[in-house]
Parts: C-alpha cells; sequence; structure tokens
C-alpha cells in the first residue's frame, strides 16, 4: 500500500515520460524532476519536458480474506498482494498450483486481475511482472480460499483520480528543470551513422533518418487479391478508428517514446512493430492475455541491414519478422541503444533475458 500512498500524494507518469530501467534509489537511480519525466534529441542534453499529462490516486486502503478481495475485484477492478516465492512457483506453467511448502513468507508483489474455477479449481487469476515466457504469458492461477503462498494476507486497492476527461498536464517550472539531481546527460551518441546514400539528404525534424523508400530483400509476399481490390473506395466508412472500435474496444498496442532513456533514432523500428503488435491484438482479439506490444530493441539491436540508433530502413523490419520472428517487450526491454561497438553479433541474450537478484550496484548492467 505504501505505492498506492504514495502515488496519492504525488503525480505519476506514464512509460512515455519515465522508462523502466530496473534501477532504484540503491543502485544508481536518483530521484530527480528528470527521473519523472525525460525527453532527448541527437548531440544536445536530455531535457524535462515543458507539459507532460500526470495521473494520481484518490482512495486506497487493505483488504484481505477471499470474499472482500472477490468482492474488490468484481466490483471496482484488479488488486495488488503480498505473496510468497517458492521454488515450485518459480517453475509454474500452466494450471492451478497449489503450493505444498507451507511458506507464507510475503516477498514479492503480484496483481490479481480475476478468479474462477478450473477442474472443480477456484483460482485467482494472477498477473505477475516476470515476463510473458514465465506461466501462462505471464499470468498464474492460484487456489483460492486456502490463503496458499499468503496471497489472502496483505492486499490492497486504490482508485484513480479522473484526469481524463480534462486531461491534466503537469507545467514544469525553471526551478524543475535546473534540479542539480538532474541526470542531463545524453550518454553515447550511437555508432557512426549508416551509409548517407542510404538516407534522405535532409535529417528529419527530431533526428530520425529512414531509407527513402522501405525495401524488402524477399521481396512483396502478397496475397491473391489486396484489400484495395475486393471493396470499392465508395463503400468504406466515414471514420474508421482501431482504437475505438465497436463498444470501445481499443486494439492498439501502447504508445512508446523512442527518446528515452536517452536518444536514439529508432524510428524505423517502432512504426513497423507498434503496426504489427496492433495487426496481433486485432487477429487474435479476445484470445490474448493482454495487448501485444513488440520489442523494438532487438529490431534495433539485430537486424543488420544497416538498421541502429542512427536510421534504418522500415522494410527490414518486416524481413526481420518473417525470417526470424519477434519477440514482445516483457522479452527485451528499449534501451535506446546500439550493441556495443566491441559485440560481433546479436546474442540469444539480446533477444529474451532474465536476471536474478541481487540487483547490480550503479554502473553495472549486471552481465
Amino acid at each position: 500500500m505504501p505505492a498506492f500512498k504514495w502515488m496519492h500524494e504525488n503525480e505519476v507518469t506514464d512509460e512515455t515520460c519515465s522508462i523502466y530501467t530496473a534501477r532504484g534509489w540503491t543502485n544508481g537511480q536518483k530521484c530527480s524532476n528528470m527521473t519523472i519525466c525525460k525527453n532527448c534529441s541527437p548531440h544536445v542534453p536530455c531535457v524535462v519536458p515543458d507539459t507532460y499529462p500526470t495521473y494520481q490516486v484518490d482512495e486506497y486502503a487493505r483488504v484481505s480474506k477471499e470474499g472482500p478481495m472477490m468482492q474488490e475485484i468484481y466490483q471496482r477492478g484488479p488488486i495488488s498482494c503480498g505473496i510468497a516465492v517458492t521454488q515450485a512457483m518459480e517453475n509454474y506453467t500452466h494450471g492451478v498450483f497449489e503450493d505444498t511448502t507451507g511458506d507464507t513468507n510475503m516477498v514479492h508483489e503480484v496483481s490479481i486481475v480475476g478468479f474462477g474455477v478450473e477442474d472443480s479449481k477456484p483460482y485467482w487469476l494472477i498477473r505477475n511482472s516476470w515476463g510473458t515466457h514465465w506461466g501462462e504469458s505471464g499470468f498464474m492461477k492460484l487456489i483460492r480460499g486456502k490463503n496458499n503462498l499468503a496471497i489472502e494476507t496483505d492486499c490492497a486497492w486504490a482508485t484513480p483520480v479522473d484526469t481524463w476527461t480534462n486531461q491534466k498536464f503537469h507545467n514544469t517550472t525553471a526551478a524543475e528543470k535546473a534540479d542539480p539531481n538532474n541526470n542531463s546527460t545524453n550518454g553515447p551518441y550511437p555508432e557512426p551513422p549508416i551509409d548517407a546514400a542510404f538516407l534522405q539528404k535532409e535529417e528529419k525534424p527530431q533526428g530520425c533518418r529512414r531509407a527513402e523508400k522501405s525495401t524488402f530483400m524477399h521481396g512483396e509476399l502478397r496475397p491473391e487479391k489486396m484489400p484495395w481490390e475486393e471493396i470499392d473506395p465508395a463503400d468504406l466508412p466515414a471514420n474508421w478508428d482501431w482504437g475505438n472500435m465497436t463498444g470501445g474496444k481499443n486494439y492498439l498496442s501502447w504508445n512508446k517514446n523512442q527518446h528515452i532513456p536517452q536518444y536514439c533514432g529508432s524510428c524505423w523500428a517502432h512504426g513497423p512493430t507498434s503496426a504489427l503488435a496492433d495487426r496481433f491484438n486485432i487477429k487474435y482479439g479476445k484470445k490474448l492475455a493482454t495487448p501485444n506490444a513488440l520489442s523494438a530493441q532487438v529490431v534495433v539491436s539485430c537486424n543488420y541491414e544497416m538498421s541502429s540508433c542512427s536510421g534504418g530502413n522500415p522494410g527490414a523490419v518486416y524481413d526481420y519478422a518473417f525470417t526470424d520472428g519477434l519477440v514482445d517487450s516483457s522479452c527485451e526491454q528499449y534501451t535506446a541503444t546500439n550493441l556495443p561497438a566491441a559485440k560481433a553479433e546479436c546474442a540469444a541474450i539480446d533477444i529474451c533475458r532474465d536476471c536474478t537478484g541481487p540487483p547490480p550496484p550503479p554502473g553495472d548492467n549486471g552481465q
């Protein structure tokens, strides 16, 4: 609950303002106005944006025991809960899990998004934070009503303040921009630019450059009939938005910021991976546990078709997806960097990774 209390007393931003870097106060991440919201441009220090949207918590409280937890989830939404972690839980793959060790030492926090019954076993539907390669696409069904792994001991809920009807923005002050704790360095500007002949002559306004034309190594793999050959243009609706379909259904993956935690000219990777993720959401609809988000970082690191943080070919993303496949963002966090110059080629750990404690000290990336 301390997190909800903090969000009640302070403004919170989204990941386009402050991307997850797996760092905290004790291992190199000082709290500053730039920690709260940051944006970067090529060759110059990063800055705190003049304005940015904020979010906040209204009411919050603890909840425990099966009945009250079910009521809270059913009537108002997911809750967060402390949970013990055992080896068997770490190795969970599917089905309704019931730990047999009796461990009740809560060392981890999860969210509970629902409940149900499977094979006559009541369960909590838990969303973990260990990536989609764990459990059932990042989720677990845990036996309900037995306080297994202490899951029904210490939970909390919070309600959001309505900052969206009249969107609430934070207006940055001069003092916040001058915060001495701000880390305004842009890091090393990524590797030398790719072949200038491959790029447009004029650099894009935000420094992100793309090939003059998308090219495909394998040519275009088309169906026998293209969509625009099937429907008369006059029959198309006047308005169409995949983010606002019938009943308010949103099929889009979430927005991202290619310019944090440091500047990276990777628009050529973000545009195609976002569009592809949207199409996965459209194709599979309710079959997906959560909206899909594909890793642009893997494409930046592992796509060698003259593509990097200095610009690239959007068509090469589709080639890479066709030949190598893509992973989601829980496999490889966006770092806005190229592979180190000393690394000859992309390795398996550059495509999907997981790490164990303790947290690395400042300046150590844990590898």
